[in-house]
């Protein structure tokens, strides 16, 4: 299953980085650009999780509320529930910066580089050895972004520090798990749909591809998913994402080694 698995992801990163209007706007990462500045948006994803080893699945909702601060910096809120009880909970919160500190613009393509920070509280249950602040931990997260494009490719990669304390409720990291991680990410997209712009009314498909990491340096665990997705954008406005995140290696205990996320997000520009 696994060379099955590792064949795919060539292929499909092969297919994805074929010349093509390149899009920047990730499902499971953040890229170096902004949304619009003075505009307010409002995100809701629901993540499916697959725990097989209790034979359910799960849902995590994680609402946010986002606002474009001005080009170069923006603004989410976040809320985390889930149903691993059987009932709709509220876990925590969140809150993600990111500001664009450098970028080289010219015809056709252009770099850019943000630095990110999340700060979250989450009172849920501490089981898993993965490190999560968005969405299973409390702690904060903070690294780096740089988007790459190139003609009509964009690629973008990520490395990030993350850092768990103890949960609220009493809710402790259990003796010799480990609390400091690195986290990173590659990714690449394409749009294949329409093949020629005439209005930014037109409907958006694109195809994106990421990798996604972490390891763990106090006790050497780590794991890498590979997360494959669709993206409908209608009237350069309202988002639609589908995406199926799958461990390709890991040894680490985690809540889900497969998922499905569905996310809607919507912006109102030039609000503020």
């Amino acid at each position: 299953m696994k060379h099955y698995l590792i064949v795919t992801s060539a292929i499909l990163l092969a297919l994805v980085t074929t010349t093509s209007r390149a899009q920047e706007l990730f499902v499971y990462s953040e890229p170096a650009s902004n949304m619009p500045a003075k505009s307010l948006g409002i995100r809701l994803s629901n993540t499916i999780l697959d725990e097989s080893h209790l034979n359910k699945t799960t849902d995590q909702f994680i609402p946010e509320l986002m606002w474009g601060v001005n080009k170069n910096l923006m603004i989410h809120a976040e809320g985390f529930f889930n149903n691993s009880t059987a009932t709709f909970e509220y876990l925590g919160a969140a809150a993600y910066a990111k500001y664009r500190f450098y970028s080289h613009d010219d015809v056709h393509k252009h770099f850019r580089l943000a630095a990110f920070a999340r700060v979250a509280y989450n009172n849920g249950h501490v089981h898993y050895e993965e490190l999560q602040t968005n969405g299973m931990n409390t702690g904060y997260t903070f690294g780096l972004v740089g988007t790459q494009l190139l003609h009509k490719q964009a690629i973008a990669a990520s490395l990030s520090y993350e850092q768990i304390t103890d949960n609220g409720g009493d809710n402790r990291i259990h003796d010799g798990r480990a609390y400091q991680g690195i986290n990173y990410t590659v990714s690449t997209g394409r749009l294949i749909f329409p093949k020629k712009y005439a209005s930014y009314r037109q409907t958006n498909l694109n195809v994106m591809l990421e990798l996604l990491g972490q390891q763990l340096p106090q006790n050497g665990l780590y794991y890498l998913d590979i997360a494959p997705s669709l993206q409908i954008i209608l009237n350069s406005q309202t988002r639609i994402d589908l995406g199926y995140r799958k461990e390709l290696w890991g040894n680490m205990e985690r809540m889900t080694t497969s998922s499905v996320l569905i996310r809607v997000e919507h912006l109102l520009f030039n609000v503020l």
